[in-house]
């Protein structure tokens, strides 16, 4: 045994990569890393100390190469989904540009509730080479610079300052990273100088560490004025959330909604936690929702919100429910549970369902049920209709409808933003349960393949002979497309698929949904643009070493999806979508966004009137 006084002689860098390496993680009976390694860029702030620590703990703690830090950190919030936020990924930047790339990664992580260690360059702390190349100076206060940008991002920011720090910072982050209420983003600022800096570290600090996520009970009174309240409904629901699959909750989920006849509804990041044809899965809800799951949120008088944090998308702005509608959220994060005056059950989803059902003793009216599943009935014939192709333009949903057929059931799906998320939620038929990874937290342009990288990496480690499949429009592609080439280096495969309505057409449909003029979105609708013509998206996919190819319509992209299935390396298949006709036009709340109150335009100002009229459902706060 290691005796409290050994002491062994490290850098910062090298203790931090010695700890970060002997953190591991049960799931399932097997021990793991907790932390599945990283991904890179070096610079003159991290390479010289921390690429020393990292460079002896290769099998460990593998480090993939970046193209873009941005990136990088969308490829860790795609693992750690992968992996239900049991496991996570570090990202690794030089200070200044290198480091503040990583800024949207990180907001992307913490809207989503995602972990991510952030391991970054700092100033010196010495001062002695002041300034510094890319060094930003405040001249009313030197301790101020680019890092601090992360503080509003991170769940945990701590600047090392000292080489011993880092015997409390690490476990308070690695805490953090792991704690399913306060889970997300945690920084660490490492000054180029102290990064190299020596400390005779306890060797005790060192050894392994198993930790667990640990599983909140739910306070029993809590659970008993829920119990009271959902035996008084008359017309209940259950809204699922992407808390659900976090808390390995799937099976107490359907269990407590079978026993007692709830109809479950899906938001955004809960696809997948019913499968499709479930007799009790409604739909998914909100704006980019479908009318089946509306309609009984419209009418529902107990709706019991189960590991949502409610934003928009899933309550229409707060008009998708009767404003006398009681709601009952299950969170484990306190934050997310009180919202709208819910009655709070804060507690891991698991634990608290399997509470609820052990003590409530109620049975949902039949008439409900019957009309919460006529309703998903009708909504069903509307998807067969929408994704199916014939003498139609081609679409987004078609192109779902081909996939969703030819895929395994295991296959995940991962789309981003743009019109994508609305059409895969609406129109996706879940096969298997936890296969969709729809982000829309941040809704983040360029999450897409970058996700899907990292998400492929997690797959590999459990499922190598299932697929990743992006669903990625043009504009998406055109923001951040170079984890086409990271993957096709790492040999991770993902399918590919780039549909083409040339430029940023969903915007384009809401500029033109409140009255305005096409403007500055679709490619030929750029004043600034003389010529317009297109990205030859084929020839850049190959260019960075995917296997791609070009088709003309869904005929003959299910031909190319069974070749990509085939493929052993990365596939981009391209498909032109119509800018204007296809989109699911079913399916959506309100949703608030803001309008001009006067205009000069006569179609915008009779746009915002008819935008607000829908405003007096809203519910205030209530």
């Amino acid at each position: 045994m290691t005796a409290i006084s050994d002491t062994i002689r490290l850098t910062t860098a090298q203790a931090i990569i010695r700890w970060l390496s002997n953190q591991f993680i049960e799931i399932d009976g097997t021990e793991m890393r907790a932390c599945g390694g990283g991904f890179g860029i070096f610079g003159h702030g991290n390479v010289t100390c921390l690429g020393e620590a990292l460079y002896g703990v290769q099998d460990a703690l593998p480090l993939y190469r970046g193209q873009n830090e941005q990136s990088m950190g969308f490829a860790a919030a795609g693992y750690t989904k992968q992996w239900l936020r049991q496991r996570f990924m570090f990202c690794t930047a030089s200070a200044g540009p290198g480091t503040s790339n990583l800024l949207t990664a990180a907001a992307l992580a913490h809207a989503n509730r995602l972990p991510m260690l952030m391991l970054c360059g700092d100033t010196f702390l010495t001062r002695l080479p002041d300034p510094v190349l890319q060094q930003m100076e405040n001249f009313d206060d030197p301790t101020f610079g680019v890092n601090d940008a992360f503080k509003p991002v991170s769940r945990y920011w701590d600047r090392i300052t000292h080489p011993a720090q880092v015997i409390q910072s690490l476990p308070a982050a690695l805490a953090t990273l792991l704690d399913p209420g306060d889970c997300g983003p945690a920084f660490l600022g490492l000054p180029q100088d102290v990064q190299g800096w020596t400390y005779d570290y306890p060797t005790v600090f060192f050894e392994k560490k198993i930790h667990r996520i640990r599983r909140i009970s739910p306070d029993a009174a809590e659970v008993a004025d829920a119990i009271a309240l959902l035996r008084a409904a008359e017309r209940p629901m259950i809204i699922a959330g992407g808390g659900v699959q976090y808390a390995r909750a799937t099976t107490e989920l359907t269990g407590f909604a079978e026993a007692h006849q709830i109809p479950v509804v899906e938001t955004i990041a809960g696809r997948a936690n019913l499968l499709n044809d479930h007799p009790l899965n409604i739909g998914p809800i909100g704006v980019t929702g479908s009318d089946s799951a509306n309609a009984i949120a419209e009418a529902a008088d107990v709706i019991l919100a189960v590991g949502t944090r409610l934003q928009d998308f899933t309550t229409g702005s707060w008009t998708a429910f009767a404003k006398d509608a009681r709601i009952i959220s299950v969170n484990a994060a306190r934050h997310d549970a009180g919202k709208h005056r819910s009655l709070p059950v804060v507690g891991d989803a698991k634990m608290a369902l399997t509470a609820l059902a052990g003590a409530l003793d109620y049975q949902t009216p039949a008439t409900w049920v019957d009309f919460a599943q006529s309703e998903r009935h009708k909504w069903n014939a509307y998807v067969a209709e929408n994704v199916a192709y014939g003498n139609r333009p081609n679409s987004y949903a078609q192109a779902i409808g081909v996939v969703n057929a030819l895929c395994d059931p295991r296959d995940r799906v991962v789309a981003a933003a743009g019109g994508l998320p609305a059409e895969v939620t609406a129109n996706w038929r879940t096969l298997r349960l936890g296969t969709v990874d729809v982000e829309f937290g941040f809704s983040c342009m360029g999450y897409e393949i970058s996700g899907a990288w990292g998400a492929r990496i997690a797959q590999v480690e459990r499922e190598a002979d299932k697929d990743t499949i992006v669903f990625i429009g043009d504009g998406s592609y055109m923001m951040l497309n170079s984890d086409i080439y990271s993957s096709v280096l790492s040999q991770k495969k993902l399918i590919i698929l780039v549909l083409d309505n040339g430029g940023f057409a969903v915007i384009n449909k809401l500029q033109n949904n409140t009255g305005n003029e096409s403007f500055n979105n679709l490619i030929a609708d750029c004043p600034t643009i003389p010529e317009p013509f297109g990205v030859d998206f084929e020839a850049h996919a190959a260019a960075q070493g995917a296997i791609s190819e070009t088709v003309s319509n869904p005929a003959e992209l299910g031909e190319a999806f069974m070749r990509a299935k085939a493929s052993d390396r990365t596939h981009v298949i391209v498909m032109k979508v119509d800018a204007y006709e296809g989109w699911t036009t079913e399916g959506h709340t309100w949703w608030e966004v803001g309008t001009p109150h006067v205009s000069a335009s006569a179609k915008v100002t009779a746009a915002h009137e008819d935008w607000e009229a829908s405003r007096a459902k809203q519910r205030k706060g209530v």
